[in-house]
C-alpha cells in the first residue's frame, strides 16, 4: 500500500520543480514509510511513497516498462497478476520483477485502457506513456483506494492519493464548495462527485481519465464497470450457500498474498468472524487477530470476537479504550482532510494502530452489510415500501407530509411513539426515503441550520441529487437492490472505504477487504432478494452458509456496530469544547450558520430535552476541518 502523487503539463511540456515534488509527495509519508521515489522528464512528474508488502527487494516505483516508455505509480494491491504475468509472457512480455505493479505497465501496452477489466484487487494509479504522450489515471471498482486531482489556472494537472496533496501546491484554490458543505451535512460525507474544494475532484470509483498532452480542455472520466442486479440466478439454496462459501474462500485467499506478516481485524460481527473463519481454512499456522473492546458494555463486542479466535485458535490480540476516547479530533480532521463525520473513525483508527503493532496486512469485513443486505434500514425500507405501494405518491406526498410536519419530534418517547421520520418517509418517492433515512440531518433540519445567505448559494440544490444521480443507473426497480446500489455508489464509497483508507493508512496498515471482490459482488447480485432478507432477518443467505462455521450466537445477535457514545460525550466531556466550536468565530467567518439555531441546539441538548448529537458533531468536525485544514500533522495520539 502507497501514496502516489504527481503533476502533469497539459498545455506543453514544462519543466517541473523536484522540490515541490518531494515536498506534495513527502505530506503523505505516512501512506508510505519505507521508500521514496521521484522521475522527472518535460511536462511529466511522477512520485511515490511505498509500504512494502509484495517483492520487497525489487518493487520500488515509480516502475518502467523494458525501454522505459511507460511509467507508472501504483496504490493499492493486483490479487490476480500471477495469472496475468502469465498471461502476458505468452504476448511476449518480459518481467523484471515479482511485483504486481510491473503488471500494469505490461497490461497497458497489450490492452490500452482496457488494462483495468483484467485487474482483479484495490488501486489507483496514474500511468505515462511518452510514446503516446498520454497520461492514464484509474481506480478500482468499488473505490477502495482514493485518487484526487485539479486543474491548476496555469494548465497543471495535480493528482494524489490524498487531498492534502493538491493543497500542499502553491497554485491551488482553497474556495470551498457550498454543494459539498449540504452533501456534507445531510450524509456526514462528501460524495464521489465532488470534493470539499470547488478546484479538487475525485476520480469516481471505476472510472478512468486519460489526459493527451496538449490537450487544454479536461475531458471527463469514463466508467468502465458497474454491478448490475439480474436477480435472476436459477441455484438452489443449497446450491447457493455452496458456492457463496466458495466464492468467499477464494476471495480470502487471492488476499493473502504478501511477504509481510498478515491478519484479521475480528470485530465479533458476522463479517469478520467470517472472514477469519475462512482465513484459518486456508492457512497452515494461526490466524493473527485484532480487537478492539469498549469498557462501556453498551458498545462491546469483544466476548463474541474471543469466541471466535478460540474457536480457531488464532494469535488473538485485544485492547480495551474507554468510551471517553475522544482525543483524536484533530489527528483525524487531518488525517481526513475533508469534513468526515463517521464517529467510528475513532475506534477504527485504535483499531488499525493495534494491527499495526502485530501485522503489516489486515484482512476485514467491509462491505459485507452492502453486499448480503445485512443493515436494518434495508428492512425497514422494504416495510416502508409495501406502505406507499398502497396509496399513489400524489396523494401520499400531501397527507404523510403534513403529518410529518406537525407530529412532534419525540427522542425522548419509547421507540413506538417515534414516527416522525416514518410518516416524513412515507411522504416521498423510493429514492427520496432512502435519502431522508441516510440522512444524518433531515432536509428540515439542514433547512434550521443553514443561514439565509447560504441557502442563496445553494440556489436550491440539495444532496438528494446524488441519489437522484446514482438511481438513474441502476437498472433496477427491485427495492432491496436499488438502494443496495444507491450503497455501493454513495455510502460505500464516501464513508466506509474513506474511513478504513486514511485510519489505515495513518499507520502504514494495508487493509483488504475480500467481501468487496467484484467478482464477488457481481455474482451476489444475482442472486434474489429473498436470500438476502427473509423472515425479518438481514444476511439470510450468508448467515445459513456460515452456520457450520460460525456459532449462532455471532449469527444471530442484534446487530452492534462499531458505535461511540456521541450523546454522552456532547452532554459531558465534550459540551464546553463543542460549545466553544460551534459558536466561536471560525463558524461565524462562514457565514453558512444561523447563530440562534446553533444556540438552540446546544441548550436543548445539554439539557437532555433533544438530541441534537447528529447535528453538534457534525458542527464539531466541521470546525475541526477548516482549523486543520493545510496545516502540518498533529500529534496522531
Amino acid at each position: 500500500m502507497c501514496g502516489i502523487s504527481g503533476l502533469f503539463d497539459t498545455c506543453g511540456k514544462r519543466d517541473f520543480s523536484r522540490d515541490l515534488l518531494r515536498r506534495i509527495n513527502d505530506i503523505q509519508a505516512h501512506r508510505g514509510p519505507d521508500e521514496s521515489g521521484i522521475h522527472l522528464e518535460p511536462g511529466v512528474a511522477l512520485a511515490h511513497r511505498r509500504l512494502s508488502v509484495i517483492d520487497l527487494s525489487t518493487g520500488q516505483q515509480p516502475l518502467f516498462n523494458e525501454d522505459g516508455s511507460v511509467c507508472v505509480v501504483f496504490n493499492g494491491e493486483i490479487y490476480n497478476f500471477r495469472e496475468l504475468v502469465a498471461e502476458l509472457e505468452q504476448l511476449g512480455h518480459r518481467f523484471a520483477t515479482r511485483s504486481d505493479t510491473e503488471v500494469i505497465v505490461h497490461a497497458w501496452e497489450s490492452w490500452g485502457a482496457a488494462c483495468v477489466e483484467h485487474f482483479r484487487g484495490m488501486f489507483a494509479f496514474v500511468l505515462w506513456d511518452r510514446r503516446q504522450q498520454t497520461l492514464f489515471m484509474a481506480r478500482d471498482r468499488l473505490g477502495v483506494k482514493p485518487l484526487f486531482y485539479s486543474l491548476l489556472d496555469d494548465g497543471t494537472l495535480v493528482f494524489g492519493s490524498e487531498l492534502k496533496v493538491l493543497t500542499a501546491h502553491p497554485g491551488f484554490a482553497r474556495e470551498l464548495d457550498p454543494l459539498a458543505v449540504e452533501e456534507y451535512f445531510a450524509l456526514g460525507y462528501v460524495s464521489d462527485l465532488r470534493s470539499i474544494y470547488q478546484r479538487a475532484c475525485k476520480l469516481p470509483a471505476a472510472h478512468t481519465l486519460t489526459l493527451k498532452t496538449g490537450q487544454r480542455v479536461m475531458p471527463a472520466a469514463e466508467a468502465y464497470w458497474d454491478v448490475r442486479f439480474t436477480l435472476d440466478s436459477p441455484l438452489s439454496l443449497a446450491q447457493a450457500q455452496e458456492e457463496l462459501l466458495a466464492r468467499v474462500d477464494d476471495a480470502v485467499r487471492s488476499r493473502m498474498i504478501a511477504d509481510v506478516p498478515l491478519g484479521a481485524f475480528l470485530s465479533g460481527g458476522v463479517d469478520s468472524s467470517a472472514v477469519v473463519a475462512s482465513m484459518a481454512g486456508a492457512s497452515t499456522s494461526a490466524v493473527r487477530t485484532c480487537a478492539i473492546g469498549f469498557d462501556d458494555p453498551d458498545f462491546n463486542e469483544s466476548d463474541f470476537a474471543r469466541e471466535v479466535a478460540e474457536r480457531y485458535h488464532t494469535e488473538h490480540h485485544l485492547h480495551v479504550v474507554g468510551n471517553d476516547n475522544f482525543d483524536l479530533i484533530d489527528t483525524l480532521a487531518w488525517l481526513y482532510d475533508e469534513p468526515f463525520a463517521d464517529a467510528s473513525a475513532f475506534p477504527t483508527y485504535r483499531v488499525c494502530q493495534l494491527a499495526r503493532q502485530h501485522v503489516t496486512v489486515a484482512l476485514s469485513g467491509d462491505g459485507g452489510d452492502e453486499s448480503f443486505g445485512g443493515y436494518r434500514r434495508y428492512r425497514l425500507h422494504a416495510n416502508e415500501e409495501r406502505a406507499r405501494a398502497m396509496l399513489p405518491l400524489a396523494l401520499r406526498r400531501p397527507l404523510f407530509g403534513a403529518l410529518g410536519r406537525f407530529y412532534p419530534k419525540a427522542d425522548w418517547a419509547p421507540q413506538v411513539l417515534r414516527a416522525k421520520t416514518t410518516l416524513q418517509a412515507l411522504a416521498y418517492d423510493s429514492v427520496e426515503a432512502y435519502m431522508h433515512s441516510m440522512s444524518l440531518l433531515r432536509v428540515d433540519e439542514r433547512e434550521q441550520l443553514y443561514s439565509p445567505g447560504f441557502k442563496k448559494q445553494l440556489a436550491g440544490y440539495r444532496a438528494l441529487d446524488v441519489f437522484r444521480h446514482y438511481a438513474k443507473g441502476a437498472g433496477t426497480d427491485d427495492s432491496l437492490a436499488l438502494i443496495q446500489y444507491l450503497d455501493y455508489k454513495t455510502w460505500l464509497v464516501g464513508d466506509i472505504n474513506t474511513k478504513v483508507d486514511r485510519a489505515s493508512m495513518a499507520h502504514a496498515l494495508e487493509v483488504r477487504e475480500p467481501l468487496m471482490d467484484h467478482q464477488l459482488v457481481e455474482w451476489l447480485a444475482t442472486l434474489p432478494s429473498n436470500l438476502k432478507i427473509r423472515d425479518r432477518q438481514g444476511k439470510w443467505l450468508f448467515k445459513k452458509a456460515n452456520e457450520s462455521r460460525l456459532p449462532n450466537d455471532v449469527l444471530y445477535r442484534p446487530k452492534m456496530g462499531f458505535s461511540v457514545p456521541l450523546a454522552k460525550w456532547l452532554r459531558g466531556p465534550l459540551a464546553e469544547r463543542a460549545r466553544a466550536a460551534i459558536l466561536g468565530q471560525r463558524l461565524a467567518d462562514t457565514g453558512y450558520f444561523d447563530r440562534r439555531t446553533l444556540e438552540a441546539m446546544l441548550a436543548r441538548h445539554h439539557s437532555g430535552r433533544r438530541d441534537h448529537s447528529a447535528a453538534l458533531w457534525m458542527l464539531l468536525m466541521f470546525e475541526a476541518f477548516l482549523r486543520n485544514a493545510g496545516q502540518a500533522a498533529p500529534s496522531h495520539g
